[in-house]
């Protein structure tokens, strides 16, 4: 399972009125539209359909387009039809998903469902596309949304897997969650 992520350097993925187009620049979009061809299944929340009505697709590079899966519901004329729309506690999802030949998901957000797989420990890498803008406030929406660690004592430590400059932004890749912690040191 991979989360991709793309933020301001300041980790806001969206302005304060919502928008998000496009924070990153087109050679990070072309390269996260090369993770997409890699994965089997792509997954959004039905808020980030709501917000951004996106594809999901393999538009900027030769590849195969992954299953389009929608947690919650898509509005009836969502671009990212015909997409599966499944619901349930996460384990369930990823269990349906298996069940349909499911090997690897790319997570692609929002903040909500962000939160919602990393808080669970299900993420093997994290990808974080960096973009050299700042929104300079609190405003903004951040990468997660939900409760964070308590201290930094409670952090969720990694390793860092890749540092590539894509144009003039930057990907991150993390080891994620579930990573053995003897393999992180």
């Amino acid at each position: 399972m991979t989360l991709k992520l793309a933020s301001t350097l300041d980790g806001r993925t969206a302005a304060a009125d919502g928008t998000s187009r496009w924070i990153t620049g087109a050679e990070a979009r072309a390269d996260a539209h090369l993770l997409r061809s890699q994965h089997d299944a792509v997954l959004v929340g039905a808020g980030t359909v709501r917000a951004d009505d996106p594809q999901l697709t393999v538009r900027h590079v030769a590849g195969r387009d992954p299953l389009r899966v929608v947690l919650g519901q898509a509005p009836a004329g969502a671009r990212v039809h015909p997409a599966l729309e499944l619901g349930g506690p996460l384990p369930e999802v990823l269990a349906d998903l298996a069940g349909r030949g499911v090997v690897t998901l790319l997570v692609e957000g929002g903040a909500t469902v962000a939160h919602a797989f990393h808080d669970a420990g299900l993420v093997d890498r994290y990808v974080l596309y960096l973009a050299p803008a700042l929104m300079g406030g609190s405003d903004g929406t951040p990468l997660f949304d939900g409760p964070g660690a308590r201290n930094v004592a409670a952090l969720r430590r990694s390793r860092v897997l890749d540092v590539r400059r894509i144009g003039d932004d930057i990907r991150v890749d993390l080891a994620g969650s579930s990573v053995p912690a003897a393999v992180l040191v």
